[in-house]
């Protein structure tokens, strides 16, 4: 079953969301989905949390693993391949001997980015440390860089002069954007899933689970090519 690693070495890129958000998603499509919280913070072991004290059975399908370290993340890894149809792995935002164990057992890694520069210096470490496990366990280590927290209205100058370094240097790229929602924000806030937001509670959550689930959608089909390729 696919592994789905979420990294990027620096903090505030919108990985911890777009973990949270992509899980739903495949969840809510009727796959058996496990998230490896490896973040030291929790936030998605803190999410379950207020999920489960409401008593909501809204995901059935999604199951969070926040007890993982340094020492145990290659055997959850390797445990959850056997009882799931996806695995994601939310990552800590730093380099870290987690991060690249990890990496090396993944089948894909998603690098989250947002229009800044400092965000792109970040995004080309974690490909270097990608391409270095590749190397190291002799073997193409998928991966594709996402635009994440994007504002739909506009579209900034430095993204644009990002997107072409990385079209330059022949960096995969998501077609699909995650973009700044409120509905995003809202789930870590009220313990919800996407789909159980209301426009009570945020403004068109319908727009942001449409948003989520064209994510989820590249993404897979983006592994359906890998495996393809391997095959």
């Amino acid at each position: 079953m696919p592994i789905i690693s979420i990294a990027n070495s620096k903090g505030g890129a919108g990985k911890t969301t777009l973990c949270l958000v992509l899980a739903q998603a495949i969840a809510d499509a009727g796959k058996r989905v496990l998230i490896l919280d490896a973040d030291p913070n929790r936030p998605i072991q803190t999410w379950a949390s207020r999920l489960n004290d409401r008593g909501t059975s809204a995901l059935s399908q999604l199951s969070v693993d926040g007890d993982v370290t340094e020492s145990n993340i290659v055997d959850k890894i390797d445990a959850a391949r056997e009882t799931n149809d996806f695995v994601l792995i939310d990552l800590e935002g730093t380099a870290s001997v987690a991060v690249s164990y990890a990496v090396g057992q993944s089948d894909f890694v998603l690098i989250p980015l947002q229009g800044s520069q400092l965000d792109a210096d970040q995004a080309a470490r974690v490909i270097g440390l990608i391409r270095q496990n590749a190397k190291a366990y002799r073997r193409e280590i998928p991966f594709g860089v996402i635009f994440t927290r994007v504002n739909p209205a506009i579209k900034p100058r430095d993204l644009a002069h990002i997107e072409q370094a990385l079209a330059e240097n022949k960096i995969p790229v998501f077609e699909t954007r995650l973009y700044e929602r409120a509905a995003f924000r809202s789930i870590f806030q009220v313990g919800m899933t996407l789909q159980e937001l209301t426009p009570a509670i945020v403004s068109r959550p319908e727009v942001a689970v449409e948003n989520a689930l064209a994510v989820a959608q590249e993404l897979i089909d983006r592994l359906a090519g890998e495996i393809r390729d391997v095959a």
